[in-house]
């Protein structure tokens, strides 16, 4: 028998509800990748096929099954998030899960206009256009989505800034024993290519990591990489704020980088997402490849 969950999106001038099916006493299950649909011009499209490493968008999005919300987590349209473009393929693969993802933009949806086409697209379900921020509850666990491309948004994500401020007096408005953030560059990630705005994330880092929060998914490098628990300045704790990377919806594969302190997993051969169930005061983990992989990583963590 089917019970009504309720999700409830609060942004900083909107509350908007939206009622999912799900089974009855199950826990909230999400799915999440970034870095996803190829334009339809890339020399590897092939009719929205692909080959085995790029263009994964319609493998990628044939994993998601059945889950109570997807977060994709930003260039979620190559090359410039243009609407033709999402139109024309992200619509026809993850689109099909538009009425319960909630996005968050990446660098490639800036390659138009103030991310004209991510947020003509997604609408009311990317929060206040020309922001990209906003919170949102599922089940008994808060989830705030963050627009990690400050270098887009003056000094929004500063200490003061109209991002940090959002996101501080919402931790404060929503002390949920469990508490998910979600943006696209990673504050902290494997590798020497530089990621260009993760030195403007830290305030907010550190403001989510005061509040307790549990769990952060990124995307940007086209790999996936566990850390173990993180503290406020991205150093390994026995318990802290644990983020994950997943770059791997399908738009391409990246080198393998040399680790950093605090990974404890990383793949940069296979396409696919991760499902993240959300208990009462844990969540689990799970990464799914695509059909024919062999790499997965799964765990479970209590809330802080």
């Amino acid at each position: 028998m089917l019970a009504r969950r309720l999700v409830t999106v609060v942004t900083a001038a909107l509350a908007v509800s939206f009622v999912t099916a799900a089974a009855a006493a199950a826990d909230p299950v999400i799915a999440a990748a970034g870095d996803i649909a190829c334009a339809p011009n890339d020399p590897f499209f092939f009719s929205g096929n692909g080959d085995a490493t790029h263009c994964a968008q319609k493998r990628t999005a044939a994993l998601i099954g059945t889950v109570d919300a997807v977060l994709p987590l930003g260039d979620n349209q190559y090359n410039s998030g243009s609407l033709t473009n999402y139109l024309a393929v992200f619509d026809k693969t993850w689109g099909v899960f538009k009425a319960k993802s909630f996005p968050v933009p990446g660098n490639h949806e800036y390659g138009t206009t103030n991310a004209g086409g991510y947020f003509s697209y997604f609408g009311s379900r990317a929060g206040p256009s020309g922001q990209g921020w906003y919170s949102f509850n599922i089940g008994v666990w808060h989830l705030i989505a963050i627009n990690s491309e400050c270098d887009r948004l003056g000094g929004a994500c500063a200490s003061g800034g109209a991002q940090e401020t959002f996101v501080r007096n919402d931790l404060a408005a929503h002390p949920s024993k469990c508490t998910l953030a979600f943006w696209h560059e990673p504050a902290f990630s494997s590798g020497s290519a530089v990621v260009q705005n993760a030195d403007a994330m830290k305030p907010i880092w550190r403001d989510l990591y005061n509040a307790g929060v549990d769990l952060v998914l990124s995307g940007h490098k086209h790999f996936y990489e566990r850390f173990a628990p993180l503290n406020a300045f991205g150093q390994p704790l026995t318990v802290g704020m644990r983020e994950l990377i997943i770059g791997t919806g399908g738009e391409d594969h990246a080198g393998t980088p040399a680790r950093i302190t605090g990974s404890q997993a990383l793949n940069a051969h296979t396409f696919g997402i991760s499902k993240v169930t959300l208990h009462a005061s844990s969540y689990d983990w799970r990464f799914i490849g695509e059909p024919g992989s062999t790499f997965s990583d799964s765990g479970s963590t209590a809330c802080r």
